[in-house]
């Protein structure tokens, strides 16, 4: 495989998404922790501005109408026009802000499927969401005509959302408890996707070639999962010692594809120190694009066959 690691001016390229039509057609784009989203030219890596949430913009999705879709971890669910403008979608549900809002899947007639990721930790302790394991998790469904509903709840770590290429199921992550949940949009009724992955699944989304690509940010940790079946006031105290001294990532890049079925497709991993953190994934046209919670980049795998 051959990565191509493409810099940005910002740090923590969360997600990327590749524009099929509309105004950013035929460019990636990808959002940054200092609220900025950029596009990127995929041949010649140059980059510009889209618009700035002044939030923490993570998931992005396209919408049929040609805006992007922007999962803002602090300001909730938002849709970002061609000129730049910033409308709000999402940013209260029963009475009550949005806490983590994270990752979406858009079907053909503009219903978002999209998650919040806990109703007690922040992004900026994301850390503590993953230890203290609060299943707090939500999978939300907003329509077009605007409203909100709640589909699944106690997730552990709700995390990215992926919808069926024919749209009768819909995917989400629990980064937390290493697994793929499925909700049936027919029947409403929810099942295990594929549990016991080699790592924490973080974004998630489905190729150009049908598959669900599935993000390992990091490797199991035997730590953190000793950890997760302690007393809570012990879980409690160790997110609260210094960063340093707490679980941290492991340098690695990987991804994971599945078919309908649950079953592994394609299984990418890569050792390398130009980037680590996969939390993004984009298969599109045979290349497989990457973001990164914790680099001033993205990345592309090519010539990944097999």
């Amino acid at each position: 495989m051959d990565l191509r690691v493409i810099p940005l001016p910002s740090y923590g390229a969360e997600d990327v998404v590749v524009a099929t039509g509309g105004p950013y057609e035929g460019r990636v784009l990808t959002g940054t922790e200092d609220g900025t989203i950029w596009w990127i030219d995929p041949v010649s890596s140059g980059i510009g501005k889209v618009a700035g949430t002044g939030g923490r913009p993570l998931g992005l999705e396209l919408m049929p109408d040609g805006r992007l879709l922007v999962c803002d971890a602090r300001l909730g669910l938002l849709a970002v026009g061609p000129g730049g403008e910033v409308e709000t979608l999402v940013d209260t549900v029963g009475g009550h802000r949005m806490r983590f809002c994270n990752n979406a899947a858009v079907a053909r007639d503009g219903t978002i499927y999209f998650s919040d990721s806990s109703t007690v930790h922040p992004i900026d302790r994301w850390k503590a969401e993953v230890v203290e394991l609060t299943r707090t998790g939500r999978l939300l469904r907003r329509t077009p005509d605007g409203e909100v509903t709640v589909l699944v709840d106690g997730l552990a770590f709700a995390n990215g959302v992926a919808l069926a290429a024919d749209e009768s199921f819909v995917v989400v992550a629990e980064t937390a408890a290493r697994r793929l949940m499925r909700y049936r949009v027919g029947t409403g009724t929810t099942e295990i996707f594929q549990d016991d992955l080699p790592g924490y699944p973080d974004n998630i989304s489905t190729g150009s070639d049908g598959l669900i690509w599935v993000t390992v940010a990091s490797p199991r940790d035997p730590v953190v999962e000793w950890l997760q079946r302690g007393p809570l006031w012990l879980r409690r105290q160790v997110t609260r010692i210094p960063a340093k001294l707490q679980p941290a990532p492991k340098r690695t890049v990987r991804v994971q594809a599945y078919g309908n079925d649950g079953l592994v497709k394609r299984d990418l991993s890569l050792a390398t120190e130009r980037f680590h953190m996969v939390t993004g994934v984009r298969e599109h046209a045979g290349q497989v694009w990457l973001g990164s919670l914790h680099e001033p980049a993205v990345a592309v795998l090519t010539n990944s066959g097999g």
